[in-house]
């Protein structure tokens, strides 16, 4: 990889917690920082806050809810027009199992189940629409991050409207970014984009946690760190298809590692985000 400083780097849900912590790393290294996140006033806060304690002038700000998938092409649509190259691409922002309490079933804009549009399919998509930036910024990398809560997807219902609970909403929508990790790493061999995922803390002071009722037990300093060690540690060149749990290699969900279930969860998501997938593969 390129030194930090020569880098161009977005982090999606980059306002707050983990990815603002991430984004003031690399920001510090020298990097351009693409900044995410769905709230303009928060945003221009969280550039002047990181150019006053980074001194780096090299800082976008990007708006898009994610619980839009227009608004995620838009986004994807908006780097590729501005940018000439993307080195790494943070899949960060997610939300968790409730909603500042409120744990009743929520619809996404375009009528999906929320957790899993926000925390899953939004990056799904605008990973996609981003590849061939991705690819002409060689070596570049993909970061998802994930979560050591998995559970496995139940493709009958997937949507979770027979029997809504919101740890499976959560679990199964991080267990789908490691599959697409996988299958990412896969289809990009030899092609100079490595893709990894990780669980980067348990239980950081981050908005997620605290919404849920749950006491902190890792600092942001752990997870930033790990983190960052997948963005930029020369050591990992070339390593692709790798689930992490801090900075230790990890074993996900075994659903992870199931061909069928990536597959049905591939063309699963390229129906719902009107992309087109493989030909070669059956619907």
């Amino acid at each position: 990889m390129r030194p930090l400083a020569d880098q161009t780097i977005l982090i999606s849900g980059a306002t707050d917690g983990h990815g603002r912590a991430l984004a003031a790393e690399v920001a510090a290294a020298g990097a351009t920082v693409l900044v995410h996140g769905r709230n303009d006033a928060r945003g221009q806060e969280t550039i002047e806050d990181l150019r006053a304690r980074t001194g780096n002038d090299k800082l976008h700000w990007l708006r898009a809810d994610l619980a839009s998938l227009d608004e995620v092409r838009a986004l994807a649509a908006q780097v590729l027009a501005d940018y000439e190259r993307l080195d790494v691409l943070v899949n960060n922002a997610g939300i968790g199992t409730t909603s500042q309490g409120d744990t009743r079933r929520q619809a996404s804009r375009d009528g999906y189940e929320l957790r899993f549009a926000v925390n899953y399919l939004a990056g799904y998509l605008l990973t996609r629409r981003l590849l061939p930036l991705l690819e002409r910024s060689t070596p570049a990398r993909i970061v998802n991050v994930a979560s050591a809560g998995q559970a496995p997807i139940d493709f009958d219902d997937v949507m979770l409207e027979r029997h809504y609970d919101g740890v499976q909403a959560y679990c199964q929508s991080k267990l789908a970014q490691v599959m697409f990790t996988f299958d990412l790493a896969e289809e990009l061999r030899d092609r100079g984009v490595t893709a990894n995922c990780l669980h980067p803390a348990t239980y950081m002071p981050t908005k997620i946690v605290l919404a849920d009722g749950v006491s902190p037990s890792s600092s942001l300093e752990q997870g930033v760190k790990a983190t960052l060690r997948l963005v930029a540690d020369p050591e990992l060149d070339g390593v692709s298809g790798r689930y992490f749990s801090g900075t230790r290699l990890a074993q996900p969900h075994p659903q992870a590692h199931d061909a069928e279930a990536r597959r049905r969860l591939r063309e699963l998501s390229d129906r719902l985000c009107d992309h087109p997938g493989d030909p070669s593969e059956s619907v």
